[in-house]
């Protein structure tokens, strides 16, 4: 095998990824009232078997009335652990490491899904059929502030509600070690519940979760902490940041709470942006976050993971041949196309014999690579 760094192992406290190729958490919006399904099998089932090293299992909600719309997977209760066991289990017969992110969508709760519009749910027969504790699926952020005009204001969490929140987030994080995940990943991005505390955009508080900056890093850094007493000393834990959000936080901002929470146990800081208003952050081109995640493994002296845009396999191998991120995680190109990590090792010349991926595929791969040397696979250019 050439060298690669894309093709390293990578030692994350007690646990060692065969690659540093990891997929990023993808909404699916495919349980049925928090429980996984076979739909997520499936999905997980073909990223692992495609070669990762890591497979993130969708945004995961720490309590129901933190649900984005109809469909999230949930972890609020002991109940759905066998679902999400039987998902690492055969993320790992598949030959990869396990994660799960968890999430609390706050005041973008109760919206429709993506592809129907994203505008807010009404209490409609069918809505309330699909969710009967419409009244308990309530949206609550930092503060009384609508995300947009066209979005409900959500209610401003009291401060007693606060630890039990937090809390919630711990017990999510006990239930998928007890479900045997390998890696935990918190969720504080893309406008979510702990970026709203994070921002000054979302978040009015005049308490000490409110008004200065390390202020609005309390929320954020009190689930740290929570999570990692009730997640293994020796299981890593990532922690996902929107780097910048152009809405007053940034990445000077994201280095100082990357400094903190890598003291409480933090390991990888994944990197993205964007997500507090509609506004694009940044103009999508190849790698455009990369940026994020160099600053950050530079300024704050954490592991980082580099996301956004990252296609190609050469690409993939210079980011972190230059020491810009230690982790690439592929989220879209892995949907376009799910067996990209054993197609980058071909291109890359570092798996002659197709041992990445499980001997379903693998064996059949090589015996065709040694009896037709004259042809090219499909993501290659014609010989």
């Amino acid at each position: 095998m050439t060298d690669s760094k894309l093709f390293s192992q990578a030692k994350l406290r007690g646990l060692t990824l065969k690659n540093r190729i990891v997929v990023a958490p993808m909404h699916q919006y495919s349980a049925e009232r928090g429980f996984a399904t076979d739909w997520h099998l499936m999905n997980a089932g073909r990223f692992a078997a495609g070669g990762a090293g890591l497979v993130i299992l969708e945004s995961t909600k720490v309590e129901r009335r933190g649900c984005g719309t109809h469909g999230d997977l949930g972890l609020w209760d002991d109940a759905f652990i066998p679902g999400v066991r039987r998902l690492g289990d055969f993320i790992r017969r598949c030959g990869a490491a396990s994660g799960i992110q968890l999430g609390h969508s706050g005041r973008r709760s109760r919206t429709h899904r993506p592809w129907e519009g994203g505008k807010p749910l009404l209490p409609t027969p069918e809505n309330r059929r699909l969710a009967p504790d419409w009244n308990e699926w309530e949206p609550v952020g930092p503060s009384a502030f609508a995300a947009s005009d066209d979005e409900p204001a959500p209610r401003a969490l009291s401060r007693d509600e606060i630890p039990r929140v937090v809390e919630a987030f711990g017990q999510a994080a006990r239930r998928a070690n007890e479900a045997g995940l390998d890696v935990v990943e918190i969720h504080g991005a893309h406008g979510f519940l702990i970026h709203q505390f994070l921002s000054p955009h979302a978040n009015r508080r005049n308490d000490e979760y409110g008004g200065s900056e390390l202020n609005r890093m309390r929320f954020a850094i009190e689930v740290v902490e929570s999570v990692r007493a009730h997640w293994p000393e020796e299981k890593p834990l990532f922690m996902r940041l929107s780097v910048q959000d152009d809405a007053g936080w940034g990445p000077d901002q994201s280095v100082a709470l990357a400094r903190i929470v890598k003291q409480k146990g933090v390991d990888v800081i994944d990197c993205s942006g964007g997500g507090m208003t509609a506004k694009a952050v940044g103009v999508p081109a190849y790698g455009y976050q990369v940026p994020y995640a160099e600053r950050l493994k530079r300024d704050a002296d954490i592991m980082t993971m580099a996301v956004g845009l990252i296609v190609h396999a050469e690409q993939a191998e210079r980011i972190l041949a230059e020491g810009r991120a230690d982790l690439i995680a592929l989220a879209r190109e892995l949907l376009y196309n799910p067996n990209w990590p054993l197609d980058a090792a071909q291109k890359l010349g570092v798996d002659p014999n197709f041992a990445l991926v499980p001997p379903q595929g693998g064996w059949w791969l090589e015996r065709r690579a040694k009896t037709a040397k004259d042809v090219s696979p499909s993501t290659f250019a014609p010989a």
